[in-house]
């Protein structure tokens, strides 16, 4: 007697072939999640490993190994922004001091003072009240200006006021000096920290040809902007009273046409900040042919080394005890901000 295997019908066979392949479809999709997890992990890890190096570590870097460099900037530039913004990564220069902070002063530990060149010998301090500007008449711009933000912004930003000649310096340029010269007339006091703190009248001075200098766009709306953008609202809002000394360096190689305005390869700030008793401090130097979307935390150097490139000693009134470790240490991040501004921060990228 012949017996029969009972046949499973097609559709049944059908049904359980496509169960498998989902299953196996399921199990690759997930292997290959988990791994671009890992492998984004892996590659976040190294990018911020690699952009927390000082700036002439990385510049060695790119110059040798452009391509893994660049990987790695691509996503260590952004990645690191957010991240030390909420002082995850990345150390400060702090040092307790037992002074107080000179409230309400413009400078936190007097005047920058010319020790040589490239600082041209013919600065002059002319002083606005509200901020010191250190003039040369050899430069027709400032070598430096100085300024202070208080936490509290008192007044609202007021439209912007023209450029004018300052009347008071017969070697001040006239706006039109830097008409078609591709050049931006650059603010060294900025105008939005000054009308922030200081009312109209002090804005209007911010805008005398005295405190202006020439920057080409990209570093006059890009990354100069970000960095005072962070001074006045999100710096001062965390750590209070901010000074900060901001300039140019230059070789007397480029001017702008018949007017003879120094063109400066380099501009500078230099940052400070008291808690309490602690001391922070902070100094970048950017080159003028800077790109458009430029991070300032590539750009960070010591004090010292700032000294160096500009023939100025900063900070002259501070003891030497807490001068010489704070303007020795190099810190490898800008200043983290509240919590609250991170976005603030975040979507300043997107303005320039």
């Amino acid at each position: 007697m012949k017996t029969h295997k009972a046949r499973k019908p097609r559709g049944a066979a059908s049904s359980a072939g496509k169960r498998k392949k989902k299953s196996k479809s399921r199990r690759l999709t997930l292997k290959l999640g988990i791994a671009s997890v890992v492998l984004l992990a892996v590659w976040g890890t190294a990018s911020e490993w690699f952009v927390h190096h000082p700036r002439a570590w990385v510049h060695e870097q790119c110059e040798t190994h452009p391509f893994f460099s660049n990987v790695l900037l691509w996503i260590g530039n952004p990645l690191a922004d957010i991240t030390d913004g909420l002082g995850w990564t990345g150390h400060d220069v702090v040092y307790e001091y037992d002074t107080e902070a000179p409230s309400g002063a413009v400078t936190f530990a007097g005047a920058p003072v010319r020790v040589s060149a490239p600082a041209p010998s013919d600065i002059r301090i002319i002083d606005r009240g509200a901020f010191l500007i250190g003039w040369s008449d050899s430069l027709r711009h400032p070598a430096w200006c100085a300024y202070h933000v208080t936490s509290d912004a008192r007044y609202q930003a007021n439209t912007r006021p023209s450029f004018t000649k300052d009347h008071t310096i017969p070697a001040s340029p006239h706006p039109e000096d830097y008409k078609k010269s591709g050049y931006d007339r650059g603010h060294m006091v900025p105008n939005y920290a000054i009308a922030t703190r200081y009312g109209k009248d002090a804005q209007k001075l911010t805008f005398r040809m005295s405190n202006i200098s020439p920057q080409t766009p990209a570093l006059n709306r890009g990354v100069w902007r970000d960095v005072e953008h962070r001074i006045a609202d999100l710096w001062s809002a965390r750590y209070g009273e901010i000074w900060v000394v901001v300039g140019s360096i230059s070789n007397g190689g480029r001017a702008i046409g018949r007017s003879g305005i120094d063109i400066p390869e380099y501009y500078y700030q230099v940052i400070l900040a008291q808690e309490g008793m602690d001391i922070r401090a902070l100094a970048i130097v950017i080159p003028q042919d800077v790109g458009w979307h430029a991070w300032a935390a590539r750009h960070i150097v010591t004090i010292d080394e700032l000294e160096q490139l500009t023939g100025l000693d900063f900070n002259p009134e501070l003891p030497s005890f807490i001068q010489s470790p704070l303007e020795a240490e190099l810190p490898t991040r800008l200043w983290p901000v509240r919590t609250i501004d991170i976005f603030s921060q975040i979507g300043m990228r997107f303005s320039y």
